[in-house]
């Protein structure tokens, strides 16, 4: 079977089980949506939902939270991992957004990863779900699950991302990433044991 057969297999399967893909952090905004993907980096979704509202009472413009101290904004986001640089991060990306784009959020990649804390994956996160741009962000669990489907041979998530966007068609990019997401959380937790996961349905 050819990498572009499986391909098709996995976009076939997946919108079974998938026809509807709802965005995993609570968001209300393009700001918004930022700063919880800023804040996902090395923590689950479900724990950055769950500080974030308190977060966004105070400050759910870059405005507002260009205004906090470092120190006020940890105390926020405190219950997740790196939060003395995510914080440092979020006061800084705030004031660059006043600063350079008048508190809106960009509409580029070489804008958005200018901005303080924001990498590749997080600009193509915004880019696809607070935008619409195609765009296929590929995390660790991603690059897993296309390693066991034999969908790519890459040695990172950037090589990665490279071998599904010439795989998947592009219309089809922002539902998709979302689609493994989901199939990886349900099916397919990562057990910290080199491939000790299981992959039903998709090629049984």
């Amino acid at each position: 079977m050819t990498k572009k057969q499986r391909a098709e297999i996995v976009m076939r399967e997946l919108e079974k089980l998938y026809p509807e893909v709802p965005i995993p952090l609570d968001h209300k905004d393009p700001y918004t949506l930022l700063v919880a993907v800023a804040l996902s980096a090395q923590s689950t979704d479900k724990k950055v939902n769950q500080i974030t509202p308190k977060l966004f009472e105070v400050a759910d413009t870059p405005e507002k939270m260009a205004k906090l101290d470092a120190a006020e904004i940890k105390e926020l986001i405190k219950e997740i991992g790196l939060s003395n640089s995510k914080a440092k991060n979020l006061k800084a990306m705030a004031e660059l957004l006043v600063e350079r784009h008048q508190g809106v959020v960009p509409q580029t990649y070489e804008d958005l990863e200018a901005l303080p804390g924001v990498g590749h994956k997080t600009a193509s996160v915004v880019m696809s779900q607070a935008f619409g741009f195609p765009a296929f962000p590929v995390d660790t669990h991603i690059h897993r699950l296309m390693t066991q489907w034999k969908l790519t041979s890459g040695k990172n998530v950037v090589e990665t991302e490279k071998d599904a966007k010439k795989l998947f068609p592009k219309a089809a990019w922002n539902k998709l990433h979302l689609q493994i997401i989901f199939y990886g959380r349900e099916y397919s937790p990562a057990r910290g044991k080199g491939n000790d996961f299981i992959t039903p349905m998709l090629f049984d």
